[in-house]
C-alpha cells in the first residue's frame, strides 16, 4: 500500500488516496478476507472510524482496526471482531503518528464463479459500499 507523500510527481500534487487489501477475520462482520478498501490518507480521525495504521511493534505490518477512542498518546484501537484479537488489547494506545489514514470505501471483489445475471445483479448493488463512523460501534466495542 502506497503511503502519503508531501511530494510531487512531475510538478503536480500527488493525491492523498490509497488501496488497500483486507486479510484476516479481525474485522468481520463488517469487512471480509478479501475486501478492497480505498484510504484517505491524513484524514481527521474520529470515534467509530475504520482506520489503517502500523503496528506499533512490526512497523512494517499495516493494520486495519476502528478508532474507538481518543487516550492520552493516541487512538484505543479494536477489531470488529472480539475474538481475533490482534488490537489495542494487545497492544495498547496507538500514537497518532502510526494511524496512516480512514478508510471510506468499502469494495467487495466479485466472488469467482458468478455468472447468472440475478446474482450478478446482487453483487453490483452491494459491491462498492461507503464506509461511515460508526459512534455506536464505538461505544459498543467501548464496553468489552
Amino acid at each position: 500500500m502506497p503511503e502519503p507523500s508531501q511530494e510531487t510527481e512531475g510538478g503536480r500534487a500527488v493525491a492523498p488516496l490509497g488501496l488497500a487489501e483486507v486479510t484476516g477475520p479481525s474485522m468481520a462482520p463488517t469487512l471480509r478476507h478479501g475486501d478492497r478498501l480505498l484510504l484517505w490518507y491524513g484524514a481527521v480521525v474520529r470515534p467509530g472510524d475504520i482506520v489503517v495504521l502500523r503496528h506499533p511493534f512490526q512497523q512494517d505490518l499495516l493494520v486495519v482496526k476502528r478508532a474507538v477512542e481518543r487516550r492520552e498518546g493516541g487512538w484505543w484501537v479494536l477489531g470488529d471482531n472480539p475474538y481475533a484479537g490482534g488490537d489495542s488489547t494487545d497492544y495498547g494506545v496507538v500514537p497518532d503518528e502510526l494511524v496512516l489514514g480512514r478508510a471510506w470505501l468499502r469494495y467487495r471483489p466479485r466472488p469467482a464463479g458468478q455468472r447468472s445475471p440475478l446474482t450478478l445483479a446482487r453483487w453490483a448493488l452491494s459491491a462498492a459500499r461507503p464506509l461511515f463512523c460508526d459512534p455506536s460501534a464505538s461505544r459498543r466495542l467501548r464496553a468489552r
